[in-house]
C-alpha cells in the first residue's frame, strides 16, 4: 500500500534553504548605461587618472621639447644642434611628429597642459582596452578592476613621451582587430583605419612594428578558423587583413627619413641592446624572475591555459600572450605595453572564469556589487600612490633636472667642453640650444652618439684610467654629473682626487665642476668648494674627520651653509650638515637640517633613524616610534633600530612589545650589548 507522496518526503534528504539571491546581471552583460556600471567606470576612471598625476620626471622631456621649438622655428632639423661633439653634422630625428605636437603644449600651457595631454591619452588608451574587453565579452563590473590593476603597471609610463600617444594607436588598433573579429561577415569596416594609424604612428614612435605584429596574430586567428573550420567568411577575413597589413606597410614609408625609421627599431633589437651604455640603462635590462612575479606576469598565461581546457584555444589570444610576456620579460620598458594589451584578455578569462563557477554566496545587489568593485579599485591603487618615489601632484620633479646648476653657468660664464651623464643632457640641450659651448657632451637620445663615443662614455665612469682617455682625447672645461652616483659610477670620487677638477656648485641635482686652467678655470677661484668633496666616498670621509677635528668641522659647517643657500634643493647638504650638527650636540639645530633633508628626499637612507634618536633625547617617544618605522619601512633597518624603538615602548609603559623590540634587535646583532642589557632587565622584571 502506498504511503503516498507525503510520506515519500518524509525519507527524502533535507536540502539547505538557499539564500536569497539579488538580481541576476542582464543576459550580455551590464551596458554601459546602467547606474551601477556608470559609478564603477567614474571609480575606475578616477583612479586612472589619480595613478597618471604623479609628478613628471623623465630626463627626455627636454629633449623632446628642444627639437620641438626647432622644428617650430626652422622646420624638421636635419643636423645635429644639441651636443657639441656632432654640432652641425647630420643626425636623425626620432618621434618627429610628437616632439612638434607637444612643443606648442607646452610654450602656450607650460605643466598644466603637459598634465592635461597626459590624462587625456591615458582615459583615452584605457577607454579603447575597455572597450575592447567588452567586444571580447567581459561586460560585468569585474572588468573594470582588471584594468585598474593593469593601469598601476603602464603608470611608469605615463610621463609625456611618445610612447603615450603610441600606447593609444595600439589600444585602438586592438579594439578595431577584435571588432572585425567578432562581427559578421563581411566584418567591421573600421579595420580600414589601421593603415592610417600606422602612418601615425611611424611618426610618432619606432615601437610601429607592434602594429604589424598584432596584424600578424589576428591574420593567424583568422587562418586557423579557415582552416578549421574551411567556411568562406574567415578566408576572406585572412585576404582582408592581408590587404590591410600591405596598405599600411606602403603607409609606414610615408615618414622624412624613409627606410632608416623602419629600421630603428632592428637596430636596438640586433645591435644597440648589447652595448654597454645600453645595457646599463634601468628601463632596458630584462625583468628579474622576482620582478614578473611582483607585477603578476605568469597570471595571464595560467588564464589562458584554464579557458583553454574549458573552451578550446584562441588563437588571437595565444599569441599575443606568448609575444608580449617575452617583450617584458625581456626589457622593464614593455610591461606597460603588455599590460595594455593583457587587460581586455584577462578581464574576458576572469569574467568567464566566474561564471563557470558556482559561490556559495547570496547574489548581491547591483548597487552593493558596484560599491565593492569601486572600494577593490581603490584598495589595489592606493599602495602605488603612496610610493614615495613617485609623490603625486601637478608638476615636475625638481631633482630631475638641473635647472639651478644650469643657472649658475649662465650667471657665472661656465662654458667650453663640457661632459655630462647622458639623462641631464636633455636639460643642457634645452636649456642653452644655439650655445655650441654650454651643450652636452652626450643626450638622452645616447644612440646618437658614435659607437666609440658610447664606449669612452662608459669607461669614464668606471676607472681612473677611462676617464684619463677621455679627458686626454677631449679636455674637457666642465663636468656636469648626477650626485646621487649609481651602480659602479666613480667618477665624482676620481674627480676628487684629481687636484685640476674643483666642484662649483652642487645641490640635490647635479654637482657642477670645473678644471683649472680650462675656459672656465677662473670660477674655481671665486666659487670653489676646498672642504666639502662631490664625491660619496669623499664625504663619508669628511664626516669621520669632523667627528675628531673641531675646526675642520666649523669649515665644513660653512661650505654646507653656503651650499645649501645656492639651491632651494639642499637634502644631500642639509643631510650631512645635520650630522655635523649632531656632533656639536645641537639637536635643534640637527633636527630642522634632517627634517629639512626628508622633506627634499624622501628615501634619504639613515635621516629617519636619526630623527628618531634626536626625539628621544628630546622626550618626544610617539615621535620616534614614528620616524623609526618610516625608517624601516623604506630601508633596512640599521644597528640599533629596534633597540631605540624599545627605548621609546618602554617609555611609553608598553614593556611587552618594547621586550619584542630588544629581542629583535639582539637576534639581529647579539653584539649589541645596551639591547641585551635592556633585555635582560625587563625580563628581570617580569620574573616572579
Amino acid at each position: 500500500m502506498s504511503r503516498g507522496p507525503r510520506a515519500k518526503a518524509r525519507g527524502a534528504p533535507k536540502s539547505r534553504p538557499r539564500p536569497a539571491a539579488g538580481p541576476r546581471l542582464p543576459r550580455g552583460g551590464l551596458p554601459v548605461t546602467h547606474p551601477a556600471m556608470i559609478a564603477t567606470l567614474v571609480m575606475g576612471g578616477l583612479c586612472v587618472l589619480i595613478s597618471a598625476s604623479y609628478r613628471l620626471y623623465d630626463t627626455d622631456l627636454w629633449h623632446l621639447l628642444a627639437v620641438g621649438r626647432a622644428i617650430w622655428a626652422h622646420g624638421l632639423p636635419r643636423v645635429d644642434l644639441w651636443t657639441w661633439t656632432s654640432f652641425g653634422e647630420p643626425s636623425f630625428v626620432s618621434s618627429w611628429a610628437f616632439r612638434a605636437l607637444i612643443w606648442p603644449l607646452w610654450s602656450s600651457g607650460g605643466v598644466g597642459a603637459l598634465f592635461v595631454w597626459r590624462w587625456g591619452t591615458t582615459l583615452a588608451t584605457f577607454a579603447a582596452v575597455y572597450a575592447t574587453a567588452r567586444t571580447l565579452g567581459a561586460r560585468g563590473l569585474s572588468a573594470v578592476v582588471v584594468l585598474v590593476a593593469c593601469s598601476l603597471l603602464y603608470r611608469v609610463r605615463t610621463d609625456v613621451r611618445p610612447e603615450t600617444l603610441a600606447a593609444l594607436l595600439l589600444a585602438l588598433e586592438l579594439w578595431i582587430l577584435e571588432r572585425d573579429r567578432a562581427a559578421p561577415a563581411p566584418g567591421s569596416r573600421a579595420i580600414v583605419w589601421i593603415p592610417v594609424l600606422m602612418l601615425v604612428w611611424v611618426n610618432v614612435h619606432i615601437s610601429y612594428y607592434l602594429g604589424f605584429l598584432l596584424l600578424g596574430l589576428y591574420g593567424a586567428d583568422a587562418l586557423s578558423r579557415a582552416w578549421r573550420g574551411a567556411d568562406d567568411p574567415a578566408r576572406r577575413r585572412v585576404l582582408r587583413l592581408a590587404g590591410v597589413a600591405a596598405i599600411a606597410a606602403a603607409a609606414a614609408f610615408l615618414n622624412p627619413y624613409g627606410f632608416e625609421t623602419l629600421a630603428r627599431p632592428f637596430r636596438f633589437a640586433l645591435a644597440w641592446r648589447h652595448d654597454p651604455l645600453f645595457a646599463a640603462i634601468d628601463e632596458l635590462r630584462p625583468l628579474t624572475a622576482r620582478a614578473a612575479l611582483e607585477n603578476g606576469l605568469f597570471a595571464w598565461p595560467l588564464l589562458v591555459l584554464a579557458r583553454a581546457r574549458r573552451r578550446g584555444w584562441d588563437v588571437a589570444e595565444v599569441g599575443a600572450c606568448a609575444s608580449f610576456t617575452a617583450l617584458a620579460l625581456s626589457s622593464n620598458r614593455f610591461v606597460a605595453t603588455y599590460a595594455l594589451i593583457a587587460g581586455p584578455f584577462v578581464a574576458r578569462d576572469l569574467s568567464e572564469l566566474f561564471e563557470s563557477r558556482r559561490w556559495p554566496v547570496p547574489r548581491w545587489p547591483l548597487g552593493a556589487r558596484a560599491a565593492f568593485a569601486g572600494a577593490a579599485c581603490v584598495a589595489l591603487s592606493v599602495p602605488a600612490w603612496l610610493r614615495p618615489e613617485l609623490p603625486l601632484g601637478i608638476g615636475l620633479r625638481p631633482r630631475s633636472m638641473p635647472q639651478a646648476a644650469c643657472d649658475f653657468m649662465e650667471a657665472h660664464g661656465i662654458g667650453g667642453r663640457g661632459f655630462n651623464h647622458f639623462h641631464l643632457g636633455g636639460y643642457l640641450a634645452y636649456r642653452f640650444w644655439g650655445t655650441p659651448a654650454r651643450l652636452p657632451f652626450m643626450s638622452t637620445q645616447p644612440e646618437l652618439a658614435s659607437a666609440e663615443e658610447r664606449r669612452l662614455y662608459v669607461g669614464a665612469f668606471q676607472s681612473a684610467q677611462g676617464w684619463s682617455v677621455i679627458q686626454e682625447r677631449y679636455r674637457f672645461d666642465w663636468a656636469l654629473l648626477d650626485r646621487e652616483q649609481l651602480g659602479n659610477d666613480q667618477l665624482l670620487d676620481l674627480l676628487d682626487q684629481d687636484s685640476t677638477w674643483v666642484m662649483v656648485f652642487a645641490d640635490d641635482a647635479a654637482e657642477l665642476l670645473v678644471r683649472r686652467g680650462g675656459a672656465s678655470g677662473a670660477a674655481a677661484d671665486s666659487f670653489g668648494y676646498r672642504i666639502v668633496p662631490a664625491g660619496r666616498e669623499g664625504r663619508a670621509r669628511l664626516g669621520a674627520a669632523c667627528e675628531a677635528d673641531s675646526g675642520l668641522r666649523a669649515r665644513a659647517k660653512r661650505e654646507l651653509d653656503r651650499m645649501i643657500a645656492s639651491s632651494s634643493l639642499n637634502g644631500g647638504a642639509s643631510h650631512l650638515r645635520g650630522f655635523l650638527a649632531l656632533m656639536d650636540h645641537d639637536l635643534p639645530a640637527a633636527r630642522g637640517h634632517l627634517e629639512r633633508a626628508a622633506r627634499l628626499d624622501p628615501l634619504l637612507p639613515g635621516v629617519h633613524d636619526r630623527l628618531g634618536a634626536i626625539a628621544l633625547a628630546q622626550g618626544r617617544p610617539r615621535d620616534a616610534l614614528r620616524e623609526l618605522a618610516l625608517e624601516r619601512r623604506r630601508h633596512d633597518p640599521p644597528p640599533g633600530s629596534f633597540y631605540l624603538t624599545g627605548v621609546a615602548l618602554s617609555r611609553l609603559g608598553r614593556l611587552g612589545e618594547a621586550r619584542a623590540a630588544y629581542r629583535r634587535e639582539v637576534e639581529r646583532h647579539p653584539d649589541f650589548h645596551e639591547a641585551s642589557d635592556s633585555l635582560a632587565a625587563l625580563e628581570g622584571r617580569a620574573a616572579p
